[in-house]
């Protein structure tokens, strides 16, 4: 069975002292226990991640992992400002979020930099998040499920059965930061596509990779959007950023 996984981007935003207090309010919530077929994960921005490795391990929070916003497709070399995958691993990251849609139209990332980001991080042990999604205009015109598929093939081209050991995160870009939100049942449309795609590749890797809704997951839809038999999981944005509302969904 699928574990249910919640990942709170934090995108470009934090403090050292904001840090702390969210791990610490974390940490107290997560004493009353959490449900133990879950994963919790945390990706504050680069230059947080040593600072929240430590503040996990001091509160001793076995049900929450670090994870980091991006990671270079390259292992090595002059690449300023690049974070390499090892570099991660090092700082105690398990997960690394990859191909986020702002990543994309920001910096113009496609899809095969996205799979060779992805092959530097399962290299390093740790596991990919593969964001895909489809514009409001690609929706309108009735190509969703076209380029949504699309972007998943060009994964399975270049990572194959590797994809077992990758989580895809289906992030409809209209839904990003607008407040509003796929419903469960269109949702679940999507990620039912995603999986049937994969099936025409393998479906034991189909049956076995997790995928997340990203897109304006908040406290009170997480139930609905959890309960979908092929959503397994969110990435939560900004609204992660409330340690309390992180905590809601985690428990949703």
């Amino acid at each position: 069975m699928r574990p249910l996984i919640v990942i709170g981007n934090w995108k470009m935003n934090g403090n050292l002292a904001s840090n702390a207090d969210w791990i610490k309010t974390v940490a107290r919530g997560m004493e009353s226990g959490m449900p133990a077929d879950r994963q919790y994960v945390v990706c504050p921005p680069h230059p947080y991640l040593a600072q929240c490795a430590q503040l996990i391990k001091e509160h001793s929070l076995a049900f929450l992992s670090l994870g980091a916003q991006d990671a270079s497709a390259q292992s090595s070399g002059a690449y300023t400002g690049e974070a390499s995958a090892s570099m991660l691993k090092e700082l105690g990251c398990r997960y690394v979020i990859l191909g986020h849609s702002e990543r994309r139209q920001l910096h113009h990332e496609v899809d095969e930099v996205v799979a060779a980001k992805a092959l530097q991080v399962l290299d390093n042990g740790m596991t990919p998040v593969i964001c895909v999604g489809e514009t409001a205009d690609e929706r309108n015109s009735g190509r969703a499920e076209e380029v949504v598929c699309g972007q998943i093939t060009k994964q399975v081209a270049v990572l194959q059965d590797r994809l077992v050991d990758c989580l895809i995160a289906y992030e409809p870009v209209w839904a990003i930061g607008t407040g509003k939100v796929a419903s469960a049942q269109v949702a679940q449309d999507m990620h039912r596509h995603i999986r049937l795609q994969l099936a025409e590749f393998d479906e034991d890797v189909a049956s076995h990779v997790g995928i997340l809704y990203g897109g304006s997951v908040k406290p009170d839809n997480a139930v609905e959007l959890f309960a979908m038999p092929d959503i397994d999981g969110g990435l939560v944005g900004g609204v992660s950023l409330n340690p309390n509302d992180f905590l809601a969904i985690c428990q949703a």
